[in-house]
């Protein structure tokens, strides 16, 4: 879960990033990113693997250790007026390159989930599943789904109708049919199918 931080450290980078995002596929609420700088060599003992394969309560018991270990970390959030302005391929990008960018430290090299680069100068390595495959994104991921995770929570409260506390906003045949019943909320993503249907 190392090999891409050894060999950036390899190549003389001192702090190396990890970056990832949860919530592109939802209908509704934010997209959150998070990045996470670990000191080297990264605490590959605490178990960090990808945040989807984790329970909640074991995500919630890393998020802890993540923070204890970290140098730094960094979130970025991106609202849903902004997915609709600027659709959420976009908008993850963006997410990422926020929450990068409020680290301190600033990073010399960036693991980044996914096939697509982020808006930097800071020399970068695209990682196609990189959650699985580095420790420092599989950090990030489980900053960011725990973030998100809140954020919905949050939102259950204001629209209990959507019951989003259980599904976080993913299009489940519970909240498909919870949008169809009582229309969109003003935190469903208006373009994206399974929402659209049922704007008045």
């Amino acid at each position: 879960m190392d090999a891409y931080e050894q060999e950036a450290f390899k190549n003389g980078c001192v702090y190396i990033a990890g970056a990832d995002e949860a919530g592109r596929g939802p209908l509704a609420g934010p997209i959150v990113a998070a990045a996470v700088i670990f000191k080297f060599p990264p605490p590959l003992h605490l178990g960090i693997r990808d945040s989807k394969a984790l329970s909640p309560s074991q995500r919630d018991n890393i998020l802890l250790d993540i923070y204890l270990e970290a140098v730094s970390v960094g979130i970025g959030i991106v609202w849903m007026d902004e997915i609709e302005a600027i659709n959420i391929h976009r908008a993850s990008l963006k997410a990422m390159t926020d929450a990068v960018n409020k680290l301190n430290p600033f990073p010399d090299f960036i693991l980044i989930d996914g096939q697509f680069p982020i808006h930097t100068s800071v020399q970068q390595q695209s990682v196609v599943k990189g959650d699985s495959k580095s420790v420092s994104i599989a950090a990030a991921s489980i900053v960011a789904k725990t973030a998100r995770d809140s954020i919905m929570d949050a939102y259950h409260v204001m629209f209990p109708n959507y019951n989003f506390i259980k599904h976080k906003g993913y299009g489940t045949p519970e909240h498909l049919e919870a949008i169809k019943c009582f229309g969109p909320s003003p935190i469903h993503r208006k373009t994206f199918k399974g929402v659209k249907e049922y704007l008045k």
